[in-house]
């Protein structure tokens, strides 16, 4: 059984989620480009992945956007590098940390708060200063 990839205390990857495909990289490379393919294509089933918590899965379906497919698979596409084994590597951390940032736990919610009577008085004493200072820019009157 191959080793687990660890992404937080509590979550780890079976290897054996990840289907990686190997495909021809686009871009500039020379004949080698044509020949060889070094572009990895990551996918994982987030939907039935039995590594995952359901909150983590929730909010990894949130980040992923365009990258998760109609039946709920993410696909990476890692084609940065030049060899297939640091293409495979890239996708793979790229993977983990979209996981690691899904397993984040969201902030506490914000409690609200009313503006003391000191703020309330210095704001509206700001406006008239500030009003005062507009006013006096306009034309002078002969009265």
């Amino acid at each position: 059984m191959p080793t687990p990839i660890p992404v937080t205390r509590s979550i780890a990857l079976d290897p054996d989620e990840l289907v990686e495909t190997f495909v021809r990289a686009s871009g500039p490379g020379g004949q080698n480009v044509n020949k060889v393919a070094t572009a990895v294509e990551l996918r994982f089933d987030v939907a039935r992945s039995p590594s995952l918590p359901e909150r983590v899965r929730a909010r990894l379906v949130e980040l992923a956007g365009r990258r998760l497919t109609l039946d709920g698979v993410l696909v990476l596409r890692a084609d940065r590098f030049r060899t297939q084994e640091r293409n495979r590597a890239d996708a793979q951390e790229r993977l983990v940390e979209l996981i690691r940032e899904a397993a984040i736990p969201p902030p506490p919610p914000r409690k609200a708060t009313r503006p003391t009577l000191g703020s309330k008085i210095r704001r509206l004493e700001g406006k008239k200063r500030r009003a005062d200072v507009k006013s006096g820019r306009g034309r002078p009157s002969f009265d």
